[in-house]
């Protein structure tokens, strides 16, 4: 028997459909386009003279752009509670568009996914609904392939080496249950105790019984969230729906790593929101 606790903040609000679970999860710039204006019939010092302007104007109105661009994402940077806001930098790096923030005062960068980044959507799905989460200085973004165990529901990985290692996985919920609308709730996809005995073998790769150790749910900005604490192996699970799909955000490590970095492990999986 599991024993469910629920938490919530800023306070807001179950069918249960059968789920039909598939696949193993393994827990291991855009350019802006200028031109010129030329006056009709005018000579051509008149002509350089207005296309020197023009360009003047354009390279100014590209300027105002970007900073209005850099501001926009300071303003939208997510912050959680004892980890306080980040400045989310966006930039190109390897074919990705990385959004790991500058660390705080506390030493923790916020991740968002980027609104541009591919991968995923899959032919008639919508975009993928950001998230974040927040994780100590050293933590680095991992390249998935597309040759993962996971395919291409795993969204992310990120990982520190002394530390331990986390997965995103976001997948359509159709794939787990019918009759689901296409605003989900996870709660339409069924109770905790449903929801990882149906996806925890999807993401350790054996059955869940008997390895549950706890199972709380909490409610964030009116988005529920299943967490979930497995052992063995070393596991945190955090579900939630938004969209016309399932997030499952994994947070794992050895046993010493769980052993000398529990709390920060526990706070990384808690940290888990969709925006």
């Amino acid at each position: 028997m599991i024993t469910i606790s629920y938490t919530s903040c800023c306070l807001a609000g179950t069918n249960n459909q059968q789920i039909v679970a598939s696949k193993h999860f393994v827990a291991n710039s855009a350019s802006e386009k200028g031109g010129s204006i030329v006056k009709a019939g005018a000579g051509s010092t008149e002509r350089e003279t207005v296309n020197e302007e023009s360009e003047r104007l354009i390279q100014a109105v590209s300027r105002r752009s970007a900073m209005a661009s850099a501001m926009s994402l300071a303003t939208t940077a997510f912050g959680f509670p004892g980890v306080g806001l980040a400045v989310v930098k966006q930039g190109l790096l390897a074919g990705r568009v990385p959004g790991l923030s500058e660390p705080n005062e506390q030493g923790w960068r916020t991740y968002r996914r980027p609104d541009d980044k591919s991968g995923g959507h899959g032919v008639g799905w919508s975009p993928i609904i950001p998230y974040a989460f927040s994780v100590p200085d050293g933590w680095e973004e991992v390249p998935v392939s597309i040759a993962d165990l996971g395919g291409t529901e795993i969204d992310l990985r990120f990982a520190n080496s002394q530390e331990g290692r986390l997965f995103v996985i976001v997948a359509p919920v159709r794939r787990f249950a019918d009759n689901i609308s296409d605003d989900a709730k996870i709660e339409e996809i069924g109770e905790p105790d449903k929801v990882i005995g149906a996806f925890g073998p999807e993401v350790i790769g054996e059955n869940v019984e008997g390895k549950v150790l706890s199972a709380q749910v909490a409610e964030h900005s009116g988005r529920k969230y299943y967490q979930f604490e497995l052992e063995p192996p070393h596991i945190f699970i955090t579900a939630t729906a938004a969209g016309n799909r399932l997030y499952l955000f994994n947070v794992t490590g050895s046993g010493l790593q769980w052993k000398r970095h529990y709390k920060d492990l526990k706070t990384i999986a808690e940290s888990f929101r969709v925006i």
